[in-house]
């Protein structure tokens, strides 16, 4: 009997036979005969897009693309930009981890591919922990990543600050992207390998597809919902939230926690934990998918829900005749705490004992902007930072900056903060009248601090600086240092490191090395060595803040460059370090990828990945 070769296997079994090839063999079969040519379909294509790529730049109208007609889209044309784009991040990243210089440059290059980028970063931010370069390689894919988080979020509230329609949801979602790193809680486009269950809101990644599942399982858990009043379905959705722990802290003591800030988070943690402002958020985004016209409150204090009843009828159903007075069409909700309605007139009696006057009960009772609910939002990310570093301070017995933390908590404080800074420069402008000149006074408030965790956080951001904070401050005095911020950023970025290397003289002056971790003998933090001078080479303003003459050694003494466990980088006397030697230092491990490949378990200490600069440590 005569073999049976490929050739003789119907089409459809090929077809099925090669959804299990890789990609590339694809290209090469289709290359052998005219039949084969016709068999490697379209479909075979776009499989290979779904299977292997689950985040889409917006230009892509992925989700559409996807339930177009086949012939619609070049899928072998976007299969092939994809893989292009994978090269790119890969060398870019490789080129990262090689060598200090031209960083910035390699980070541009990945982030211009927009969110395109991503599955290749995730796959080099999920790197095996054996990996040699595992702490660098975790580091620098997650800061582009996060680059390219901040982009996205930047662009939102810029549109905000423009006077552009932004839906609620992605205004306060920007903010989830500034502490994303590699969980879920996007905005922008996901594509699940395995179509979404609808039902089922909790496997929903996407924070727009989350709240519309959670609306579609409202409509499944009260049918009768499209008969219902207006009163009766505001009232049905926040007992639909409560039950399902959609809003509120089941923890008051917990109030201050961080992580309450986010909308993503309280979406997506299994706890949903949230404040007033983003239950209230959460309420008026399933309310307005569910037909109802829903918006946050500017109450002082507290962030309560107005919902208005539909044009022509009041809250219970009822027409409302020609020339009726305004009654019964507007009530409020604090979904927060309760899933009944409040009286205004008790919302009234609280302004009076606040101490406000008759003539401003309108104006706290008004619906408020989604500029002021970002704005308000930022105000609250500021005080729990604020609090949680009263709370380091208290454990710890040191300071660092006023806004620092330990890094392994989620969301990552430093991150959480700059957002709330970002936030309040684009969008903390003046009531109308006031001018450009009164804004730009404003913004100055926050320019200082934002530049700082620039400096020495983000120095990825240069290109949002430029684009967006440079241009605030056209035609004042910040604008040119502003531009020499940004030029000195760029110049130092692209210029090699100056070598340091351990001479005869080097040798017996500096007795620590980089990647040593220690305790400081005055402060007791931890912290890891990432650099050293022979000795102090600060100025002399900065040696009479810290004293340095009153050191017994003085400052012709070494010092070293350190990574402190609060992500604060410090200068510190040789005299002030005592080697400690850790199994593990678990709060510097998610910091120390900025200059060090991997722990060494043995030796205890981190192994260098700046030998480009200090090539004998």
């Amino acid at each position: 009997m005569a073999l049976t070769t490929i050739s003789d296997l119907p089409g459809e079994i090929i077809q099925h036979i090669l959804l299990y090839c890789p990609p590339k063999s694809l290209a090469t079969f289709k290359q052998v005969s005219c039949r084969f040519y016709e068999l490697v379909a379209p479909f075979l294509w776009r499989y290979h897009c779904q299977a292997q790529y689950n985040y889409w730049d917006s230009r892509h109208y992925i989700k559409e693309s996807f339930y177009a007609n086949i012939d619609v889209v070049d899928w072998q044309k976007v299969f092939a930009e994809r893989q292009r784009i994978d090269r790119l991040t890969n060398d870019a990243i490789e080129s990262i981890l090689v060598s200090q210089t031209g960083r910035i440059e390699k980070f541009q290059r990945i982030v211009d591919c927009g969110y395109d980028a991503k599955d290749c970063l995730l796959r080099h931010l999920r790197v095996d922990d054996g990996a040699e370069d595992v702490l660098a390689r975790r580091y620098y894919s997650d800061a582009v990543l996060g680059c390219l988080h901040r982009i996205m979020a930047i662009r939102e509230w810029s549109k905000l600050k423009d006077q552009e329609e932004v839906t609620l949801e992605r205004a306060l979602g920007a903010y989830d992207m500034f502490v994303l790193h590699d969980r879920e809680g996007d905005f922008e486009e996901v594509i699940d390998r395995v179509p979404l269950d609808k039902s089922n809101w909790t496997d929903c990644p996407k924070i727009s597809d989350r709240l519309d599942a959670i609306a579609n399982d409202v409509r499944n858990t009260y049918p009768s919902l499209r008969e219902q009043t207006c009163r009766q379905k505001a009232r049905s959705i926040a007992a639909y939230l409560r039950a399902k722990n959609l809003t509120g802290l089941k923890n008051m003591h917990q109030y201050q926690d961080l992580q309450n800030n986010f909308l993503g988070v309280a979406l997506h943690d299994a706890e949903h934990p949230s404040l007033p402002l983003i239950s209230t958020t959460i309420y008026c985004c399933v309310a307005q998918r569910l037909g109802l016209e829903a918006s946050a409150c500017g109450f002082p204090f507290h962030v309560y829900t107005i919902v208005n009843s539909p044009l022509g009828f009041d809250l219970d159903g009822k027409r409302l005749s020609l020339g009726s007075n305004d009654v019964n069409i507007t009530m409020y909700m604090d979904p927060f705490r309760s899933d009944q309605e409040t009286p205004v007139e008790d919302l009234q009696a609280q302004l009076r004992t606040l101490g406000f006057p008759n003539a401003s009960h309108a104006q706290a009772l008004a619906r408020a902007t989604t500029s002021e609910i970002v704005l308000r939002t930022g105000r609250n990310i500021l005080a729990s930072v604020q609090d949680a570093h009263r709370t380091a301070v208290a454990r710890h017995g040191h300071g660092g900056s006023n806004h620092s933390t330990l890094t392994s908590s989620f969301p990552d404080m430093e991150s959480a903060f700059y957002g709330s800074l970002w936030a309040s420069l684009l969008l903390g402008i003046p009531p109308d009248g006031d001018g450009p000149t009164v804004a730009t006074v404003r913004r100055r408030n926050f320019l200082p601090r934002i530049v700082e965790h620039f400096e020495t956080h983000f120095p990825g951001d240069v290109s949002l600086i430029d684009k967006y904070i440079v241009p605030l401050f056209r035609d004042f005095g910040e604008y040119t240092q502003l531009r020499e911020t940004v030029r000195v950023s760029r110049a130092g970025d692209s210029m090699p490191r100056s070598i340091k290397s351990r001479s005869v003289e080097t040798r017996d002056r500096v007795q620590y090395r980089v990647g040593q971790v220690f305790q400081h003998k005055r402060y007791n933090y931890v912290a890891v060595i990432t650099g050293w001078d022979v000795e102090c080479a600060a100025n002399e303003h900065w040696m009479a803040q810290m004293r340095v003459h009153e050191l017994p050694q003085g400052k012709y003494q070494s010092f070293y460059h350190v990574l402190v466990d609060d992500s604060s980088v410090r200068y510190v006397a040789e005299e002030n370090i005592e080697v400690i030697y850790p199994e593990i230092p678990y709060n510097l491990m998610p910091l120390a990828g900025r200059h060090f490949k991997r722990w060494d378990k043995e030796a205890r200490r981190f192994v260098s990945n700046i030998k480009d600069e200090y090539p004998d440590d």
